[in-house]
């Protein structure tokens, strides 16, 4: 680890803390993360005709996605409650690959970043796809991961 790399979650005695942001700029945050489930072709046909028998799979997907985003503070516990100010939950399918991908899209003005509240709207939204199509592919993967972030100190950071 770079010497001027710490874990900024530990205090001096190595005790798990919450990270005091006091003297944190304010700024525009964005943070992109994405999920992809691998499913079975004939699961995402039926995902994609609206023909999944618990109901429209995509839009409680997304309420589910959003609502999470908001309640990222109470689930993870050294995160900061923040106050988002835009939610934004996309489906792309990948029909070659037979994956369908969820983009999660967390904004804040605020002095911490939201890419836990990105990563946790695209969980829960992608184990809500889970839920309601485990009774015709009970074999499908989900994978997680960031795409960017935008603003802060660190400026804006593009992954995979």
């Amino acid at each position: 680890m770079a010497k001027d790399k710490k874990i900024t979650h530990l205090n001096e005695k190595g005790e798990a803390n919450m990270v005091d942001i006091t003297s944190k700029e304010m700024s525009h945050r964005i943070a992109v993360a994405r999920a992809s489930i691998q499913m079975k072709k004939e699961t995402l046909n039926l995902l994609k005709e609206e023909a999944i028998k618990k109901g429209d799979v995509l839009s409680v997907a997304r309420v589910a996605g959003i609502m999470a985003s908001k309640q990222t503070a109470n689930l993870i516990p050294l995160c900061h409650p923040l106050s988002i100010t835009k939610a934004e939950i996309e489906f792309e399918v990948n029909e070659e690959k037979n994956i369908l991908e969820i983009n999660a899209t967390i904004e804040t003005y605020g002095k911490t970043g939201v890419e836990m509240e990105a990563l946790t709207a695209a969980s829960v939204s992608s184990l809500t796809v889970y839920d309601m199509c485990k009774a015709v592919d009970k074999g499908m993967t989900v994978t997680i991961g960031l795409v960017s972030k935008k603003g802060g100190k660190s400026g804006d950071i593009f992954f995979n």
